[in-house]
């Protein structure tokens, strides 16, 4: 019997029916989703997760997610330098994680180095109707 790892797993799902496409959000940022599923046993709930990539350099803006978004968030290579609300700025390096809560603000999200690149999954559990998982906010005296 062969073995399929989790990463396999989820591909799959992506090739059953993921509904989103790859977008790029910030600069050198490419958001690529990897699995969306209803969770059958809570009603109206669905587990999403989508693949970051980032350039050596890149991030995203400052943001926040979905009102319902519980997220777990995966550094799968590379380092990713994050601030969640008022929380102290973390690097966090492949096999590393953190959480989101929900309607928690992700002020800074990107790749802690400027030479190689860094990947992130993300992982939500989120309300099946929200569909606009991440919106982009300024900074205080950002325009």
């Amino acid at each position: 019997m062969k073995r399929f790892s989790l990463t396999a797993t989820l591909f799959a799902g992506v090739l059953l029916g993921a509904s989103l496409t790859a977008q790029a959000h910030g600069v050198g940022e490419v958001v690529t989703p990897n699995f969306e599923h209803a969770i059958p046993n809570i009603p109206g709930k669905s587990l999403v997760a989508v693949e970051v990539d980032y350039a050596p350099g890149a991030q995203s803006p400052s943001h926040v997610h979905a009102q319902s978004a519980f997220i777990y968030a995966y550094v799968v290579s590379g380092a990713i330098e994050s601030q969640v609300d008022d929380g102290p700025k973390q690097v966090f390096k492949a096999g590393e994680s953190w959480y989101e809560n929900p309607g928690a603000r992700h002020t800074v999200s990107r790749n802690a180095s400027k030479t190689a690149p860094a990947k992130l999954l993300a992982v939500f559990i989120v309300d099946s109707d929200d569909k606009a998982l991440t919106t982009p906010v300024a900074h205080a005296g950002e325009k």
